[in-house]
């Protein structure tokens, strides 16, 4: 994770590609933190109560930046978190890049010619599985709104749900996620795990956040856990205002995931990034408990609070009453950035588990394998599914 600072909100990229010639890592600045009365000052200023207990505080700039510097700043980061389409396009064809991939894959295995190994630890245990969505159950589509998952890993994800409990933790709302993927029988963390939903007739608790209860469209109650619902208000403000300010920038488009912001730019010409950059970060830069972080092609603006897929799965294991038992194997799978505080989570314990990374290009992360594109995670659902029956 690399931080950039040239700009007046906090800002985190993708993690970096490995070259072809060594493994190589950005610099990580690490985190600061202000005073709890600069805390207070800023929660008063944008009308917004906090939990003390999620609340994560990040510095402003010093302003006198030159915007110039600043945009070039942002420009980095956007390209440093846009893997480059010839690359991808190429990869079967350029030896090059397979055999760097190959090389990737002794440090970061594939989890389907392991998958005996990763079952013989999962024996007499209880597996929790826990999957992204874009870019991991359906492909990265340039219109967001067309991410739709096939009717295959519909089944896949339905079959593997029949044995262990399964969860979606995606960065798009819940309720678009839930549109996608059309199954009750699963937990859904949307807005980077800040919008939980239990299955319905299932019941989640947790010692520090209160739960609402709502009605899902086949009339039965369904538990929510919304760690940031105080800051909709905000939120609601930031995404007009985006929207007012990028309606000129061809290609762009702005995504209301209801906890956070979605500003995707992969239909906006290279040459504009820095205009959408831009038009960002004079929204957001009034706003202190809000933060930027940046996905592949995609700008997220979302609380800035002490709550991410990591902190959602230890959640969900908690809720679940599988959290710290040694007889549970947590295994997530995902593509993003956001996905590596999740696989941090199961790497460092107490929940040890396994996180897999869904890449077809090289790169940095805390996960143990990895698996090439959505139809491979498919291949391993449903190898789940036959090792489980196997057990009879």
């Amino acid at each position: 994770m690399d931080i950039k600072s040239g700009h007046s909100s906090p800002v985190m990229t993708d993690s970096p590609q490995i070259s072809n010639s060594r493994l190589t890592v950005r610099q990580s600045r690490p985190p600061y933190s202000s005073s709890s009365s600069s805390a207070a000052a800023a929660a008063a200023a944008t009308g917004v109560s906090h939990n003390n207990n999620l609340l994560l505080t990040v510095p402003r700039k010093k302003t006198g930046i030159l915007e110039d510097v600043k945009a070039n700043a942002w420009l980095d980061a956007m390209i440093a978190s846009s893997p480059t389409p010839a690359i991808i396009v190429n990869k079967d064809n350029d030896a090059t890049t397979d055999m760097t991939y190959h090389e990737w894959t002794l440090k970061y295995p594939s989890a389907l010619t392991t998958f005996e190994k990763i079952m013989s630890v999962a024996k007499g245990k209880r597996i929790a599985l826990f999957l992204d969505y874009d870019g991991t159950l359906s492909p990265i589509v340039e219109e967001p709104d067309a991410a739709y998952m096939s009717t295959d890993m519909r089944t896949a994800v339905q079959n593997v749900a029949k044995y262990f409990p399964t969860a979606i933790i995606s960065g798009r709302s819940r309720d678009k996620v839930y549109e996608f993927v059309g199954l009750s029988e699963l937990y859904y963390a949307g807005s980077h795990g800040m919008d939980i939903m239990s299955p319905k007739g299932e019941s989640l608790y947790h010692k520090h956040l209160s739960r609402t209860v709502s009605i899902n469209e086949q009339g039965k109650d369904v538990n929510l856990f919304q760690t940031a619902s105080e800051f909709l208000p905000m939120i609601d403000k930031v995404l007009c205002s985006l929207v007012e300010s990028t309606k000129d920038i061809k290609g762009v488009k702005v995504e209301n995931n209801r906890f956070c912001i979605s500003v995707h730019y992969r239909n906006v010409g290279e040459k504009n990034w820095t205009l959408v950059a831009q038009c960002v970060d004079d929204v957001i830069k009034t706003y202190p408990k809000l933060r930027l972080t940046h996905g592949r092609k995609v700008l997220e603006i979302r609380p800035v609070i002490d709550w991410d897929k990591g902190k959602a799965v230890t959640f969900l294991l908690e809720s679940l009453g599988l959290n710290n038992c040694e007889d549970v194997l947590p295994i997530y799978v995902g593509d993003d950035r956001t996905d590596e505080d999740a696989f941090k989570v199961l790497r460092d314990g107490p929940n040890y588990g396994y996180g897999v990374l869904v890449s077809a290009l090289p790169k940095v992360s805390n996960a143990f394998y990895s698996l090439r594109d959505p139809s491979e995670v498919m291949e391993f659902l449903k190898a789940l599914v036959t090792w489980k029956r196997s057990l009879g």
